[in-house]
């Protein structure tokens, strides 16, 4: 008959149980439960001499479950037991029984089962064996005197007393301290404590093993054993022996899944050490441990992949011993499949499947409430099929519990399943009507939980009716769910489950909402970025309109959060803003854009770039190698900082020479963290390292020890060896002295050689400190072979190359022949000259200084002081050209040649410049006469360049689209105004005017302009008037494009006329835009009128400051214009005496180049370009004064930017703004100098060895 059912059914597969439910939402049903086992014993009890026999069973069920025991497979009553306590709870399986006796458990030994049982079957415990264990106690037995001789191995026995739980083994002695253990003495598994070799040191009486049963909570000692060494003067050294195993190979069982214990100990003199190997492969190193000095192998979690041979080798200096063991791992069964509890309806078939494993492999056995199947009727409707019980065409009365059960040698399997057959109408348990909302492209689940028996069939189904699985994106799930992919928004609308079985049919409805997708349109992207910079992410998503939205920004999967009152983050929905970048900031940042229905995420990657960490460590090694002035420098690899590094900088510092200075060793690539360092010899090596990458240097590492390398003769000279004199009868000998790092000692001094060129005599030497030597008393300008040789306490450098010097020149006496000069045009020219004799140079040539004058125009003569221009040109160069000189002049040039003492004598001529074309016209104003005509007015042009011929006009209308433009030449020179007519009243035009000379029309200057007409009514925009005491000033804003024009102001008194001086109109120009009326007077209002040809142009009023009129005296002559021109004429004449009397002092004699560097040099007078020779400046309205060469002991070394050692490197020079000579030559533009000053020799030699002051 059919079993209704209520609330929770919960049904034991095995232990722990499997629930199966009929659901609280199903209601109307009373309980039922079947039996279940809830507690139960262990599958092993030990009963120890004071404990009662305890065996549990408890189990749950509804109607009330019944208990039994079997013992042995025998029905076991423990109520029936004589002469025995026995406490049994009501309701429960669980027993106790108490003895009168230590040893009454003996009796209860055996294997239990408990079966608990209701109407709907009988579960079942698994086997419970109870084993009994008396007081342990150690065998009696006669311990007698062990006796071995020193060096030798022994065993001492422990064979403690059997018990079926494990024992702890300790070794002590009389004073209870453990027996220390080591490679030589050891304790084995077995509990034996093994010597491989004896000392006299364990010589003792008391070893004494203890055994410690944590059953019955109890130790016991063995009898102490006595350890006699016999000492021994020679100890005979022995091969390892195994004394654990005894023979050379075992075979052992290891289970699955439990550790694997090995052991070997061995003997040997000396003390052997043990290696464990695995032929077929490595050790694993994640599960295997070494213990006890090596000689135990523990290997946990043992598996499949575990089988195998497992070797141990002892060895010693004399030979070796072996072990092999040969490990076979089997396992206790496990499940496969294990049976499941079900509900069943009417005619359906069950079927339970068993599937174990083990090794060897398990025997299965199957039980219908508890009674093998094997004992039942054929009659019953079950059969077994591969392991499976299956059962067909179900019926109520066919509830049951079965069991299944496997077991091989290792253990046993077992667990409970129950068959329920039930009649329940179908029915729907979610509530009807749910909305379900999701977005589109997503996929959505409408539930439909059905419960019934039979299991009720469920369907989909649209609002006509049709399934809704003819869409492929619609797809059911067992459970009643039916899920839709990829939906769209034509998905919205209303679903209906069905759900029947063979006693109901019912149904609900489901509403399903599509929403728009959230999407982002535009995430943040990945980005390299330096450090200290800031970054932008941005992130545009698009929502449903119908539903609350959120933007987040997240951090390598964690939320991001402003950071309180840091600037660091700045945080807004669509903006993520990092400020000040470091390395810490790289990682993934993502945007997550968030519904209650979706979330969308965007990532980017964020990586900060910069130039690299420091190096970590240096390490220096291979210091054998400085002796050879070698060592090995290493480094650990510094941070990249994600730019690859491309190179290391080796630098090194000498603490004693230069501190905190640093030089570079070289570099090395970025992928080598190790180099052999060739040093200098004496030198305080400290090293750093610095990364390099694309972004530069890092930060240097910390400094290396100090390393020192010896001491060594010189290995170089002195470079840039110069022999130079700076008097006639001198030779000083300079040279670049040797860095220090060069010295290979703590001192280096120079060895000095000198002699005669050509002359094969004897080398006059001198060792100095200093880098010059003063050779005195030589012939002028005689050439010398020099050699400077490096000199330290370790010997001397190697043999120095001759190097020619030269002593002192004199001043040349060689006059440069001049050719006629050739004009290029009118201004330029070519001056030409006779190369000159060397023999008269009395030096090394070092080119030409080519000076120039104006002397005057050809038109008039001009007085005036002018500046000289010159050029130098190289000692090949027998030319020059003279640009940018003034067209019909006259002018003057000299040549001189020069050496590196000074110039020679000059040759000298005087040439004219053909006339040229004029420069423009000066200051061309525009004056309005009518409407028709202009008054042009003018100045000649500054520069004539040549006679003026006249002028030449041109104008032309600018508006009404006419390009023709009318000319007209002025013949008269002194002509300064022209007035046109004729002129359009409403054109503008453009006038120019040019001065012409014979060789035609010049520069021109060019205004604009129209006449009166079209300037309109004359505007005297902004016109005001102030007034002091006896003045007023009247000014106004000249319109632009008003024509200029000449009008009247006049002042008018207001009052009595008697008392005022009456003034006259003054005219006045309108583009000067003011005008002062003087003689005013005090507290007067005036009135004032501009006219022009008697018409009114404006009126205004003003009134003077002060108290009263007063009348004013008649002018004196002190107020005339003649006077007042005369006095200023005065002063001006008085000026250019002054000017002239300045010029005259400062013309001639001689002057220290010293004095001469104090003045301004003016900037046209210059030395030649790097472009060209032959540039050239000249200037009519500077002064210029002339002198001669002069040297005196403070002439500094040549170092002109603009000179011939630009264009032949041989020439140094300079020269006054006259052209003169100043200056030594040096032969370098260095302003280097002997002795550490600015002089590139000394005023007044002494001798040889003589210092430079």
């Amino acid at each position: 008959m059919a079993v209704a059912l209520r609330y929770l059914w919960p049904l034991l597969l095995c232990s722990p149980c499997v629930l199966i439910q009929i659901p609280e939402e199903y209601e109307g049903h009373h309980v039922m439960e079947p039996p279940i086992i809830t507690e139960q014993s262990p599958r092993r009890v030990v009963v120890f001499p004071t404990d009662d026999v305890s065996l549990k069973c408890e189990a749950s069920g509804k109607p009330e479950v019944q208990f039994r025991w079997t013992r042995d497979g025998i029905l076991f009553k423990p109520k029936e037991e004589l002469g025995m306590i026995v406490n049994q709870a009501p309701h429960s399986g669980s027993f106790s029984i108490t003895g009168n006796s230590s040893n009454f458990a003996q009796s209860f030994q055996g294997i239990y089962r408990c079966f608990a049982s209701n109407k709907l079957g009988t579960a079942m415990s698994h086997e419970i064996q109870l084993m009994a264990e008396g007081t342990p106690k150690w065998p009696k037995e006669t311990v007698k005197p062990v006796e071995v001789e020193e060096g030798e191995s022994v065993i001492l026995p422990c064979h403690p007393p059997p018990s079926a739980e494990p024992l702890r083994i300790y070794w002590m002695n009389s004073k209870i301290l453990h027996i220390k253990q080591d490679e030589r003495v050891t304790m084995g598994q077995n509990g034996n404590l093994y010597f491989a070799n004896v000392l006299t040191s364990d010589n003792h009486s008391d070893y004494i093993c203890h055994a410690h049963f944590p059953g019955t909570r109890t130790i016991i000692q063995k009898e102490p054993i006595d350890l006699r060494v016999k000492a021994t003067n020679s100890m005979m050294d022995r091969k390892p022996h195994l004394l654990f195993p005894t023979n050379s190979s075992s075979h052992l069982v290891a289970l699955q899944g439990q550790p694997l214990v090995l052991e070997c100990i061995a003997e040997g003199f000396p003390t052997p050490t043990i290696k464990w190997l695995r032929p077929s492969g490595p050790m694993p190193a994640d599960r295997v441990t070494y213990q006890n000095h090596n000689k135990t192998l523990q290997l946990l979690n043992v598996g499949e992949e575990d089988d195998g041979e497992y070797r141990c080798l002892a060895e010693n200096s004399l030979g070796s011993d072996r072990h092999a063991y040969y490990v076979t791992v089997e396992a206790a069964p496990y499940w496969l499949h294990k049976p499941q509890s079900h509900l069943y309806g009417p005619g359906e078939t069950a079927r339970l499947d068993c599937q174990v494993q083990g090794r060897p492999q398990p025997e299965v056995t199957w039980r219908i409430n508890g009674i093998p199947v094997e004992e039942l009727g054929k009659d019953q409707k079950y059969r077994i099929h591969h392991g499976a019980l299956v059962l067909s065409n179900l019926q109520p009365s066919d509830t049951m519990v079965t069991q299944c059960e496997a077991r091989n040698r290792h253990g046993l399997l077992l667990a409970n399943a129950y068959i329920y057959v039930v009649e329940l109408p179908a029915k729907i348990l979610t509530p009807d009507n749910e909305t379900y909302m999701a977005v589109q492209g997503s996929t959505a689940y409408l539930l439909c939980k059905a419960f019934g028996a039979p299991v009720p069939s469920v369907q989909w189904l649209d609002r006509e009716g049709k399934t809704v699985l003819q869409d492929e994106r619609f797809f059911p799930y067992t459970n009643g769910t039916l899920g839709i992919r990829d939906l769209q928004a034509n998905d919205t609308g209303h679903y209906f489950c069905q759900a029947a079985n063979d006693q109901s049919n019912v149904t609900i409805v489901a509403n399903l909402q599509v929403k728009d997708a959230t999407r982002i349109m535009q995430g943040p992207r990945s980005t390299i970025e330096k450090r200290g910079s800031r970054v932008m992410f941005t992130c545009q998503a698009s929502f449903d309109p119908s539903l609350q939205h959120s933007t987040t920004w997240r951090r390598d999967a964690l939320d991001l959060q402003e950071l309180g009152d840091s600037d660091k983050y700045f945080i807004e929905d669509e903006r993520l803003v990092i400020h000040s970048l470091d390395y810490s900031d790289q990682g993934n940042y993502s945007c997550v854009a968030s519904t209650k229905l979706d979330m969308v995420e965007s990532q980017a990657e964020l990586l900060v770039v910069g130039s690299p960490g420091p190096v970590p460590q240096l390490e220096l090694s291979d210091r054998h190698l400085l002796k050879q002035s070698q060592v090995r420098l290493s480094w650990s690899p510094a941070d990249d900082h994600n730019a690859p590094i491309e190179k290391y900088d080796i630098e090194f510092e000498d603490k004693e020479m230069a501190p905190e200075k640093w030089y570079s060793l070289g570099k090395v690539p970025g992928n080598q963290t190790s180099t052999t360092l060739k040093l200098s010899p004496y030198v305080h090596y400290t090293f750093r390292v610095t990364a390099i990458n694309k972004y530069g240097p890092g930060e240097p590492s910390p400094d290396s020890e100090t390393v020192v390398t010896p001491e060594a003769a010189p290995e170089k000279n002195p470079v840039d060896v110069k022999g130079e004199g700076n008097e006639t009868n001198n030779m000083i000998i300079t040279w670049k002295p040797l860095r220090w790092m060069d010295w290979n000692a703590p001192q280096v001094q120079y060895r000095v050689q000198w002699r005669p060129q050509k002359m094969q005599g004897a080398w006059q030497e001198q060792i100095v400190s200093d880098p010059f030597l003063v050779v005195s008393n030589t012939s002028t300008f005689v050439p010398y072979e020099i050699k400077v040789q490096t000199v330290n306490s370790q010997g001397k450098g190697p043999e120095p190359q001759i190097t020619i010097g030269y002593s002192g020149e004199d001043y040349p006496q060689a006059i440069p022949l001049l050719e006629p000069v050739k004009a290029l045009n009118s201004s330029t020219v070519l001056v030409r000259w006779q190369s000159v004799d060397p023999a008269q140079v009395k030096g090394h040539l070092r080119g030409y200084n080519v000076t120039y004058w104006w002397e005057g125009s050809q038109r008039k003569h001009s007085k005036r002081h002018v500046h000289k221009g010159h050029v130098v040109v190289p000692a090949n160069t027998t030319s020059a050209i003279l640009g940018g000189l003034q067209p019909y002049s006259s002018y003057r040039v000299e040549v001189q040649a020069f050496n590196g003492r000074g110039l020679g004598p000059a040759s000298g001529m005087t040439f004219n410049t053909p006339e040229g074309v004029p420069g423009h016209p000066e200051a061309l104003h525009l004056e309005c006469q009518s409407d028709t005509s202009l008054l042009l007015h003018w100045q000649p042009p500054l520069s004539h360049n040549g006679v003026l011929t006249g002028y030449v006009l041109s104008y032309q209308p600018l508006n009404d689209g006419s390009k023709e433009q009318l000319s007209f030449d002025l013949p008269d020179p002194e002509l300064r105004t022209h007035n046109l007519t004729n002129l359009s009243p409403r054109l503008r035009y453009r006038f120019q005017l040019q001065a012409t000379t014979r060789e035609g029309p010049g520069e021109a200057i060019i205004r604009e302009g129209g006449t009166m007409a079209l300037s309109g009514t004359p505007d005297f925009g902004n016109i005001s008037a102030m007034a002091g005491e006896n003045y007023s000033v009247v000014s106004w804003v000249p319109k632009e494009g008003q024509c200029n024009f000449g009008f009247q102001i006049w002042f008018k008194a207001l009052g009595d006329e008697k008392l005022v001086t009456r003034l006259p109109p003054q005219y006045v120009s309108y583009n000067q835009s003011s005008y002062t009326q003087w003689d005013l007077q005090p507290d007067t209002d005036y009135e004032i009128q501009l006219l022009k040809e008697q018409v009114l142009l404006h009126q205004m009023a003003v009134k003077t400051n002060g108290t009263g009129r007063v009348r004013l005296p008649p002018a004196g002559f002190a107020t005339e214009g003649w006077f007042i021109g005369f006095i200023s004429a005065i002063v001006v004449l008085l000026l250019i005496l002054l000017i002239l009397c300045f010029i005259k002092r400062s013309k001639g004699g001689k002057y220290s180049v010293k004095d001469k560097e104090d003045t301004q040099v003016d900037s046209e007078a210059r030395p030649m370009k790097d472009e060209t020779f032959g540039e050239y400046s000249d200037n009519e309205e500077k002064a210029f004064g002339s002198s001669q060469p002069s040297l005196n002991g403070d002439i500094k070394p040549l170092g002109s930017d603009d000179s011939l050692a630009d264009y032949g490197g041989s020439v140094d020079v300079q020269f006054n703004e006259d052209g003169s000579f100043i200056g030594q030559y040096s032969g370098k533009k260095e302003k280097e100098a002997a002795g550490g000053n600015d002089s590139s020799g000394a005023t007044s030699p002494v001798n040889p060895i003589g210092t430079l002051e």
